[in-house]
């Protein structure tokens, strides 16, 4: 179908509108970020920051390919594992072990893809369920990992050798930087070519199989990034709380990951961030309640699903589209 020189002129405006819009927006909130360590206790933001990047690289493969991994953790846990050793013991410099537990992470997810993808729905969860549990008894037994101890003491260092990031200020902006990234990158993908496969497969795979499409080749690679970026969460919140620990690794925070990205809004770009802070606010504002902190959590669940079918920002996205706003 082609477009005539006066309806791609009338198009023109519009389209430039809808980009100030999306550009003010997302400056809106870089500018919240940088002042909210002003306002709210660094290391809450730095933990919130974190699990987002967790939940927005696991929304990549749940929201955009359509497959419901109960193993992300794996990646999460055993990056944080790799960063803390590397960073303790062999004394690299923070961005090279947080760089090596990225690498190490995407080479575990493409090792548990390539195994998991061979099925879909639910023998595709199990299968990442059972992998997930057997890294956990690996984490558990292996010497360096210290078992139920973890690896306590990491050193933060210097970035770069210049950045002292034991200075909490200078730790959380580096944080809020690789977040920022992370997130651009995710966005990036899913608005490409790539993207646009990832969601043809997702939405009709014999169709997506049809025109042509290695649909294995497509979901192994989306595997791989996912697993990447939730290693790069993982590895990042090793350093910001100085700890490595079976806690990261154990299928609890695969199920809250899963939870958060409910919450938020499968399928969108900010939903997962505010799933994260919701489930990491009611953690940290609720841990005096104990046990209950589960049932809290269980409640509001239930509420957001009741009163937000899409997730907190599902439901505001078709609004915010139509304003020029991609959530």
């Amino acid at each position: 179908m082609t477009h005539s020189p006066v309806s791609l002129a009338v198009q023109a405006p519009a389209v430039a509108a809808s980009s100030r819009r999306q550009s003010l927006f997302v400056a809106v909130l870089v500018i919240v970020a940088l002042a909210a360590p002003f306002a709210v206790y660094p290391v809450f933001l730095m933990k919130g920051l974190c699990f987002a990047l967790f939940a927005a690289a696991f929304n990549l493969l749940l929201g955009y390919v359509g497959l419901l991994s109960f193993g992300h953790a794996m990646f999460f846990g055993w990056s944080a594992y790799i960063t803390a050793h590397a960073a303790k013991e062999w004394g690299l410099t923070p961005e090279l072990a947080i760089l090596l537990g990225t690498v190490c992470a995407a080479g575990l997810g493409a090792v548990v893809g390539w195994l998991a993808i061979r099925r879909q729905g639910i023998y595709f969860a199990m299968i990442t369920l059972a992998l997930s549990q057997l890294m956990f008894f690996v984490a558990l037994q292996a010497p360096f990992t210290h078992g139920e101890d973890g690896i306590q003491g990491v050193p933060r260092g210097h970035l770069f050798g210049l950045i002292d990031l034991n200075d909490t200020m200078n730790m959380y902006y580096f944080v809020l930087a690789i977040f920022l990234v992370g997130v651009f990158f995710l966005y990036r993908v899913v608005h490409s070519p790539f993207g646009q496969v990832l969601k043809a497969i997702r939405d009709n795979e014999p169709r997506a199989i049809s025109l042509g499409y290695q649909v294995e080749r497509y979901k192994l690679v989306a595997f791989v990034i996912s697993a990447g970026l939730a290693g790069l969460a993982g590895s990042t919140k090793s350093l910001v709380f100085q700890l490595a620990s079976l806690a990261d690794v154990h299928w609890h925070a695969s199920g809250e990951v899963v939870l958060m990205t409910l919450l938020g809004g499968v399928g969108t770009v900010l939903g997962p961030t505010a799933g994260a802070f919701l489930v990491v606010t009611i953690q940290n504002y609720f841990a005096t309640a104990g046990s209950w902190v589960t049932i809290i959590q269980g409640i509001i669940f239930v509420i957001c699903v009741l009163a937000f079918r899409a997730g907190i920002v599902g439901v505001f996205a078709p609004w915010l589209k139509k304003r020029g706003i991609d959530a």
